[in-house]
């Protein structure tokens, strides 16, 4: 099987594509004005993002080594490890998944929960999507393969009081993991906002400190819509961490990059693959390794 830097690296290969042709000078150390500009101009191709573009370019003239090698430990300064994932010492870890319709986000979660069984834990999901019931039959099929539980009502139920129900029996039956899934919201939809931060507030009634991390799916090849999407989740479900999906699809890898540096949230999985493994824990040397080119490119 292939290495966790292999499959990354793989995934990343559009990006890395780009960037390689459209980064002059690799490998040379004293680039003009016009190479720097050409430079900056392929970040926001690879939707770093304008400013966040100058501010690489910036750095990296500062820097010493060839261009690939200081473009390098520009991203990097910009990606401090990651705090741990805050998990109670009693009682179940709660988790809120959040996001729009068509990141992955149910396919996420099915994957998480695999990974948490793996692990030796008790795992219950909340399928607190009630709009969607192809998304509730998915994530029972996800639950069946992980050997997970699902709590889950009839179409059109309330939400809130899905996932008020699911997070009492993870107390009540003491799971190790409670994953809740919600509703694919428009972040532009003021009653389904509204809804989603009813849901965050029940939760809390259900297990005071809960939920202890709420992750929101973004996909990796919607450009500047991710990060309105994560702006206005960030407001009404306090958000905690970012799962990239979809990264192998598009060319636009930077934009893990512009969310990171935009918001200061932890990036905790990155997804270049329809495949289990597929989902990684981010790593963020390892994402700026395979996001560049070699330097002897």
């Amino acid at each position: 099987m292939a290495s966790f830097f292999q499959r990354l690296r793989k995934g990343l290969g559009r990006s890395r594509e780009n960037l390689s042709r459209l980064l002059p000078g690799a490998g040379k150390q004293q680039l003009s004005d016009v190479e720097w500009m050409d430079i900056e101009d392929s970040l926001v191709m690879a939707d770093c993002g304008a400013d966040l573009a100058g501010e690489l370019v910036a750095r990296a003239r500062k820097g010493r080594g060839d261009v690939v090698a200081a473009l390098r430990q520009a991203m990097l300064e910009l990606l401090p490890p990651a705090p741990p994932v805050h998990e109670p010492k009693h009682g179940p870890f709660v988790l809120l998944v959040v996001g729009v319709n068509g990141t992955g986000k149910t396919t996420t979660i099915g994957k998480l929960a695999t990974m948490y069984a793996r692990q030796g834990k008790r795992v219950l999901i909340g399928a607190a999507d009630t709009f969607r019931a192809a998304a509730v039959d998915q994530l029972a099929v996800w639950a069946e393969r992980a050997g997970a539980d699902l709590v889950r009502q009839h179409s059109g139920a309330d939400p809130a009081a899905v996932a008020f129900d699911s997070v009492q029996r993870a107390v009540a039956r003491a799971y190790d993991v409670a994953i809740i899934d919600t509703a694919g919201r428009v972040q532009t939809d003021r009653g389904l906002m509204d809804e989603l931060a009813k849901v965050y507030r029940v939760i809390g009634k259900a297990a005071p400190g809960a939920p202890h991390e709420v992750w929101q799916v973004v996909d990796g090849g919607t450009g500047q819509n991710a990060v309105v999407q994560v702006e206005r989740f960030r407001e009404v479900a306090h958000t905690t961490g970012l799962i990239v999906t979809k990264l192998d699809g598009s060319a636009k890898g930077g934009i893990v990059l512009q969310l990171a540096r935009r918001f200061g949230l932890p990036v905790r999985y990155v997804g270049v693959g329809e495949r289990l493994e597929d989902l990684m824990p981010f790593d963020g040397e390892a994402f700026v390794d395979s996001l560049l080119p070699e330097r002897d490119a």
